[in-house]
């Protein structure tokens, strides 16, 4: 692939941009303007192969978001080594993941653009349409040319570069995965069995059974202190790994963040089944109505709902989180014990397989705007190494890690008072950055968080003998098929979620059910599901080729 040298804007905040936007679009569009650096030059400072990837440092410009707990980038001992290693120096725009979509498309919509977008989480819309118009790079030539390790990726695991490849053959972004199973059930349900034994009950095993042990926490002053305190459940409505979405599978048909479930190859829509209303009628006649749910359930953010937990009484009966102990602090994590899927009113018991579950794909991108796209692929190839890769996730040797006798990461202890959830969170990038943890990878490059460990072992035990068996992958749609997506399905999921809190806590659901069908037909929902049956069918038959 030729080197486009391009000149660069000046990198703005996000304020001057909402002020400037219209200026940009009208007269400074994208990568017209060329920089007349000599490749000459570029070429005699460029290492194709060893380290340094230059001889005299380069600077390259990266948006990426972070975690709150985070720091800059920059200030990571692990970006700071490449830097060292590399003489790539990145000056990051790191933009908290609360505020980072609004502000990536403040960044694309201005054309104000960095030389490279890394942990991104780049949609498939974006990826096709940016590709499409060359704001973002075609990678395959380059990851042939100067990406060894991805490449060696790509070649050992055909089916890693099926899923990154775009439907016009190309590649505009590359993968970030933990290939293990901790995304296949989000919904780990937890109850307080201190409570339950004071109370003389046993772990519910049935909804209804449940639904006794919910009213005797409101009603029996389980944790004594003579207050109506307690919070017989809590979670945040239709949010990943905290809504009560599995509990839905007791009645024959399991929810999750995208109401799309698979089975015997063909894509359902959950939330207009009559199995789907079931579960809201009871969760509003048996619990809302009945005082067991917390009111708050509906509005409250990760930060209100992890205090519950931690409260100076403790007031919280079940939740939803898939790590107990960080939801209640370690002196108080032995008091909860996981319920597996509860058994409904006809038999059912079940719970979901979450969708996707392959690697992402749109983890780091380049663009148009970068002069040194080759060195750039040689930065980002470091961190497709296996080593480094599990360092970038999860934190680098000497903090989070040490080898062992066979030159393998193993977990060092963790520092005095910190959790591993929020001391990850400072010293590495985490899930969605970029590089490719595989399977067997796991026990021999490095070993599994204990966190992460302890979450399979608790996802064999209570959940996958339960676990549906199909689920829609991830895979890439044609462009047309994405803007179909893109059009109907975020309002139509934005009423969906309203409609179902409504639901829950004002009840209704049987007399306003024809409507809201007709409402989700009206806004496109059987055009939405046929591109879904179209996606899944054409991905099936690729399979069989």
């Amino acid at each position: 692939m030729s080197r486009k040298l391009w000149k660069k804007p000046a990198w703005k905040s996000a304020s001057v941009l909402m002020l400037t936007s219209v200026m940009v679009l009208g007269g400074c569009g994208g990568g017209a303007q060329e920089d007349h650096v000599g490749k000459a030059d570029q070429d005699d400072n460029f290492n194709a192969t060893g380290l340094p990837i230059v001889d005299d440092t380069i600077t390259l410009k990266m948006v990426s978001q972070k975690s709150a707990l985070a720091p800059d980038y920059g200030e990571m001992e692990i970006f700071k080594k490449l830097q060292d290693s590399t003489h790539v120096q990145v000056e990051w725009n790191n933009i908290p993941d609360t505020d980072f979509a609004e502000k990536k498309n403040l960044l694309f919509a201005s054309g104000d653009i960095p030389d490279a977008f890394y942990s991104a989480g780049l949609s498939d819309y974006e990826l096709v349409n940016y590709g499409k118009d060359g704001t973002l790079l075609p990678l395959e030539d380059l990851i042939e040319q100067y990406a060894p390790n991805l490449k060696a990726l790509l070649e050992k695991r055909p089916d890693i570069r099926a899923n990154i490849t775009a439907p016009d053959g190309h590649i505009y972004g590359l993968p970030s995965w933990e290939e293990n199973d901790l995304g296949s059930n989000p919904f780990f349900h937890a109850i307080n069995k201190t409570w339950l034994d004071k109370l003389g009950l046993k772990v519910p095993q049935t909804l209804d059974e449940y639904t006794q042990a919910l009213q005797a926490f409101k009603t029996q002053d389980p944790n004594g202190n003579g207050k109506a305190d307690e919070l017989p459940l809590s979670f945040m409505h239709m949010q990943w790994c905290m809504d009560i979405g599995g509990l839905f599978g007791a009645f024959g048909m399991p929810d999750n963040m995208e109401h799309r479930i698979v089975r015997d190859g063909k894509v359902i829509f959950t939330a207009n089944q009559p199995e789907y209303k079931e579960a809201l009628k009871y969760v509003h006649d048996n619990w809302y109505a009945k005082g067991l749910i917390d009111p708050e359930s509906f509005t409250q953010d990760a930060a209100q709902y992890l205090a519950k937990g931690k409260s100076p009484d403790e007031t919280l009966g079940s939740f939803v989180w898939w790590e107990v102990a960080e939801m209640t602090g370690a002196e108080r994590a032995d008091d909860y014990v996981l319920l597996p899927p509860l058994t409904g009113p006809d038999g059912d018991r079940t719970i979901g397989r979450g969708n996707g579950g392959g690697p992402a794909r749109g983890a780091f991108s380049i663009t148009k705007e970068n002069q040194y796209p080759e060195a750039t692929m040689r930065w980002i190839d470091e961190q497709y190494e296996p080593y480094m890769a599990a360092q970038v996730h999860w934190g680098p040797l000497g903090v989070v890690f040490e080898k062992d006798a066979a030159g393998k990461l193993v977990n060092l202890p963790l520092p005095e008072g910190t959790n591993a959830g929020e001391f990850r969170q400072t010293v590495a990038v985490g899930a969605g950055a970029p590089g490719v943890i595989t399977k067997e990878d796991l026990g021999v490059v490095v070993d599994l968080e204990p966190r992460a460990q302890q979450r399979m072992d608790d996802l064999e035990k209570y959940y996958m003998p339960y676990m549906e068996k199909e689920n829609y992958p991830s895979l890439f749609f044609e462009p047309d098929e994405l803007d179909t997506i893109n059009r109907i399905e975020p309002e139509l999921l934005k009423y969906v979620n309203t409609q179902r809190g409504k639901f829950i806590v004002d009840g209704g659901a049987d007399e306003e059910w024809d409507a809201y069908v007709q409402t989700l037909e009206k806004m496109g929902l059987n055009e939405l599901m046929e591109i879904y049956q179209t996606g899944l069918d054409r991905y099936n038959a690729s399979l069989k080729q």
